[in-house]
């Protein structure tokens, strides 16, 4: 009933644009910042470097969170992941120590009964609106409840894995059944690699769709470590064998290392690079099936296609010229490699303006004729004239909050806190984030930590939103 009211709500503000552009909006997995084939001579991504041939590589593009599950919510929400109540993950601690939850201990956990408030609009919401079909194929991680899923939150059609990760072939989180047919868990393809289950669902969606306006949704779980217990597996990510041929130079090995607490054989940084790089080859021939359906169908000309990783890379990841990686909340971790083609938009080119994926929300309901409810705040804007080249970025600032790990970037100075300290640095003389200011500009590292305080001060006074915040 409470989704319902909120449609009502919505309907009133709404006009449709007749010939509105299709929208595919693919994200990546913990993928490198550098992991482009088009960057990285060992990275086999032709059909990713279609898009940026064919498009923009957007160099300076950032995520609101270092990791998975608030990243997600934020680009869904365009809002801060503080102020949509998605700040931490949605995921069980117990299997970081090597403990299998029994069917009825999972039903209760944290990661089975938490989910995005659902007072929040996603995407999908305001395009249902303005006609658009909509689906995800991949990765939810918003919740399993049913009254988080993606059916009650826009969309029409949704198969995928619920929570932050799976074995790539067993479709189990730690040994949990964890793939999801629209409302019903199913374990009906169990023992298929995954991204070929969502390339096969994404080909069966174009089939149907593609004579009038869609959103289609690929979050991949790729190249993200798989999700098992067993330490062999879990070390690294997956890839199917012909996908691991095509990186002869790189060998299947272990090492003797330890995991919850006791000696057992892992993954090799050999091995985990392999791994790492076959998912992205296999991902990218999917991502290279859809591209190539809109051009059978003759709309690849009004179709907006824009990738991004959802946070910065790990496991056999390359994230140079940044510092850091996923979890850290210096450049490696929330700058990613992103890439847009679509109408108007310059072919292979690059853009170096600032911007987020909190700017996707405000630039999609736009360019589908939507207007956002009015007393929704939102926390990007419409980046369209920037990507197609005809104003600056209008971002100056961004925020990042992780549990200890805090962060703020205004212009072009960046200013981090975490555990180790604190550090100031001018990105447009030092990219890397090596050269530490602190000292050396004290009046700029005060006016960093005003604007970062101000910042939390807004979200604190924000309508409180769950699941996490007291209220």
């Amino acid at each position: 009933m409470r989704f319902l009211s909120i449609i009502v709500l919505l309907s009133v503000s709404r006009f449709v644009v007749a010939d509105s552009p299709n929208i595919v909006l693919i994200v990546s997995d913990d993928q490198g910042y550098n992991d482009l084939g088009v960057l990285n001579d060992e990275v086999i991504s032709p059909n990713l470097d279609r898009i940026v041939n064919e498009g923009i590589r957007l160099t300076n593009f950032y995520v609101a969170w270092p990791a998975c599950t608030p990243s997600r919510g934020s680009f869904l929400t365009g809002r801060y992941p503080q102020r949509n109540g998605i700040y931490d993950m949605i995921r069980n601690e117990a299997p970081d120590y090597g403990y299998r939850y029994t069917p009825e201990e999972y039903a209760v956990t944290w990661e089975r009964i938490g989910g995005m408030d659902l007072r929040e609009v996603l995407l999908p919401q305001y395009l249902k609106e303005a006609g658009y079909q909509c689906a995800i194929y991949g990765k939810w991680d918003l919740g399993m409840s049913r009254r988080f899923l993606p059916q009650q939150r826009g969309f029409d059609d949704f198969y995928g894995l619920v929570n932050t990760g799976i074995d790539y072939f067993t479709h189990e989180r730690y040994g949990v059944p964890s793939m999801f047919d629209g409302n019903n868990q199913t374990e009906a393809d169990k023992g298929t690699y995954c991204t070929y289950l969502f390339e096969r669902e994404a080909k069966k969606f174009l089939h149907k769709n593609h004579d009038k306006p869609f959103f289609l949704y690929l979050p991949f779980n790729a190249p993200h470590g798989a999700s098992s217990l067993d330490p062999k597996i879990r070390s690294a990510a997956q890839a199917p064998e012909k996908y691991k041929q095509k990186f002869p130079h790189l060998k299947e090995s272990y090492k003797q290392g330890t995991k919850y607490g006791k000696p057992a054989l892992v993954a090799t940084a050999e091995k985990r690079k392999l791994e790492y790089l076959g998912a992205i080859a296999c991902m990218d021939d999917a991502i290279g099936s859809v591209l190539d359906l809109l051009d059978e169908y003759e709309i690849a000309d009004n179709t907006y296609v824009i990738f991004f990783s959802d946070n910065g890379g790990s496991g056999g990841a390359d994230n140079s010229p940044l510092r850091g990686s996923k979890a850290k909340v210096f450049e490696g971790g929330i700058r990613v490699c992103a890439a847009v083609r679509g109408p108007g938009i310059p072919r292979g080119t690059q853009n170096d303006e600032f911007l987020t994926s909190m700017e996707i929300l405000p630039t999609l309901t736009k360019l589908a004729g939507v207007k956002p409810q009015e007393d929704i705040i939102l926390d990007g804007f419409d980046m369209l004239p920037v990507l197609e080249g005809k104003q600056p970025s209008s971002r100056e600032k961004m925020f990042w909050k992780r549990r200890g790990k805090e962060a703020a970037r205004v212009g072009n100075w960046k200013w981090v806190k975490n555990e180790s300290g604190e550090f100031l640095f001018d990105l447009s003389k030092d990219l890397g984030e090596k050269n530490n200011l602190a000292e050396q500009a004290p009046e700029r590292l005060k006016l960093m930590r005003a604007e970062f305080a101000a910042w939390r001060q807004e979200m604190q006074e924000a309508e409180p939103r769950g699941p996490f915040r007291d209220y």
